[in-house]
């Protein structure tokens, strides 16, 4: 019985152990995302219906505004051919800057940008 219980004691402390290098990883790990650095992407603020290209014989600003009603701002980089999704603060920023080309900079996930600016670019 003595026995069992020291073997017992050994297992929890080794229990132990592993869960809080386990949480301690974990941790390191969304430390080092938070630390990415900024980038800066060029392309044109479109919407998400559109992407890349608008309709037809309609101004960019106009289409963007009207199509983003059923959906979210977007960067569009034509050169790279890729829509990046802005975050929360990236979609109250782009309304001003609808169908413009602009320099956007924040951190890229993916295709996801968390945006800290936008500037015309030119």
């Amino acid at each position: 019985m003595k026995r069992f219980l020291i073997n017992l004691g050994i297992l929890a402390a080794l229990s132990l152990t592993t869960a809080s290098a386990l949480a301690t990883t974990g941790v390191a790990q969304k430390t080092k995302a938070k630390t990415a650095a900024a980038k800066t992407v060029i392309g044109y603020i479109s919407d998400s219906s559109c992407g890349l290209s608008h309709m037809a014989g309609m101004d960019e600003k106009d289409c963007t505004l009207m199509c983003v009603k059923n959906g979210k701002f977007v960067l569009a980089n034509r050169d790279h051919k890729v829509v990046y999704q802005l975050d929360r603060a990236g979609q109250e920023k782009a309304r001003e800057f609808a169908g413009q080309k602009v320099k956007i900079t924040g951190r890229i996930t993916g295709k996801t940008i968390r945006v800290t600016a936008i500037e015309a670019a030119t």
